[in-house]
């Protein structure tokens, strides 16, 4: 009989999902290298026996992608080119019982905050020493930095509070270790990210602390840009605009998801706010901050969403004209307070809703593109792409928005910045020259 050779196992980790499963990956994965264990983030080289999936469940395209990711993985184990398949994330915290029953070929399934247990399927331990080190599976000059887990709010459409519990906090001291850290990899931008940032502090500090923590990380050497995500438009507090204003390496960048303009939807969907009021704060944070850049999330197709409540969305944003829009498919999950509705708008009308409203920020996104033409921006390099260079202004985040495109004989370094004079403009791209 064929003995088998013994060989130091290696880990690869395949993340799915949104950007605050990247850093529990990259968290997982710094633990693992602390423990002197091989890890790797979604290599494609099949160098390695052990494959961590961690999922998402937000919505169903999100679960069917997670189901496929793993079933892909077994097949692989059970063709002998995979010792172990591991499954935690989202999807594994809600549903892990029926993935248990109906996947029995994966070795283990992990909720969200076990980390210390999946540790233990390598006899490695938790190193507390290690908070905020992680192993990063972004280009070295930005990172997300996660400043909160889980979520009190009581969105009729979200399930997120079912996979990641209640709102905690991390502690302002060792967010901004976690930043003097990535600073000294290399990272030059930080992008905040949370279920809710503007709750940020009320559970540690007793009041709303976002403000504070930002001017807290600015005073970070070396990080050039900080940029927000995720901010509630109820009960937005509005110094956080005062420290945007104020400190020039946070960006007037603000990505806040209002998910819908007709009162009917609000209201149905439990988001605490009404189209007036929403209004209002969008005066008072353009206001505040002249030339920010505002980003919103939209979902179509909510449980008794009319036509009427699309034509007004859409009037919306030919009046609000924000910089970004991004839009969803409402998706119905069991367990929310949404679920108890009938899900009454067919697929396919959701998605010919969806494109409709995205039609006419296309235009929207044009015209302001349009206006950036002869003007030079502070340009962040992310990639070289087909012979040419791809970065960011400071009005747009990693991979959701738009792209400078930037033709130039001249060798530039990736993470580094350069001014860039904008000579033509796309729906959601720009094209520009470095200036010296």
């Amino acid at each position: 009989m064929k003995s088998k050779t013994l060989k130091k196992d290696k880990v690869n980790i395949i993340t799915l999902g949104c950007s605050k499963n990247m850093v529990d990956s990259e968290v997982l994965s710094g633990q693992l290298q602390a423990n002197e264990i091989d890890v790797v983030h979604e290599s494609s080289k099949r160098d390695h026996n052990i494959v961590i999936v961690n999922t998402c469940g937000f919505i169903d395209k999100a679960k069917e992608e997670s189901i496929n990711t793993i079933l892909d993985q077994v097949e692989l184990k059970r063709r002998g080119k995979l010792d172990k398949v591991i499954v935690t994330g989202c999807l594994s915290e809600r549903y892990k019982n029926n993935l248990e029953a109906e996947i029995p070929e994966v070795d283990a399934f992990y909720g969200t905050m076990e980390l210390p247990m999946i540790l233990k399927q390598f006899e490695a331990d938790y190193k507390t020493e290690l908070v905020g080190e992680r192993l990063l599976s972004t280009p070295s000059h930005y990172a997300y930095l996660k400043i909160s887990e889980g979520c009190n709010r009581t969105c009729a459409f979200c399930a997120i509070p079912l996979m990641r519990g209640q709102h905690v906090s991390k502690s302002m001291d060792d967010l901004v270790k976690e930043a003097e850290g990535l600073v000294k990899k290399g990272v030059k931008e930080v992008m905040l990210i949370a279920q809710e940032l503007t709750y940020y502090g009320l559970d540690l500090y007793k009041k709303r602390m976002l403000g504070d923590l930002m001017n807290r990380l600015a005073d970070v050497k070396g990080l050039e840009w900080i940029r927000l995500h995720y901010a509630y438009p109820h009960k937005f507090p509005l110094d956080v605009l005062d420290v945007m204003r104020e400190r020039p390496n946070i960006c007037n960048y603000l990505d806040m998801p209002l998910q819908h303009a007709s009162d009917n939807m609000l209201k149905a969907m439990r988001r605490q706010i009404t189209r007036t009021e929403t209004e209002e704060l969008i005066a008072a944070v353009r206001e505040k901050v002249p030339g920010l850049c505002l980003r919103t999330t939209l979902i179509a197709g909510f449980p008794g969403e009319t036509l009427d409540d699309i034509e007004e969305t859409k009037l919306f944003l030919q009046k609000q004209r924000f910089d970004r829009v991004g839009i969803f498919t409402y998706s119905h999950e069991e367990g929310t307070s949404g679920f108890d509705l009938v899900d009454d708008v067919p697929a396919e009308e959701k998605e010919r809703r969806a494109q409709e409203v995205m039609g006419v920020q296309q235009e929207i996104s044009y015209e302001l593109n349009q206006e950036k033409v002869g003007k030079t921006f502070k340009t962040i390099i992310d990639k070289k792409e087909a012979g040419r260079y791809l970065g960011r202004t400071e009005f747009d985040s990693v991979e959701v928005d738009n792209e400078v495109i930037i033709q130039t004989d001249k060798r530039l370094k990736i993470g580094e910045f350069v001014n860039v004079k904008i000579t033509k403009a796309f729906d959601y791209d720009l094209e520009g020259e470095v200036t010296a």
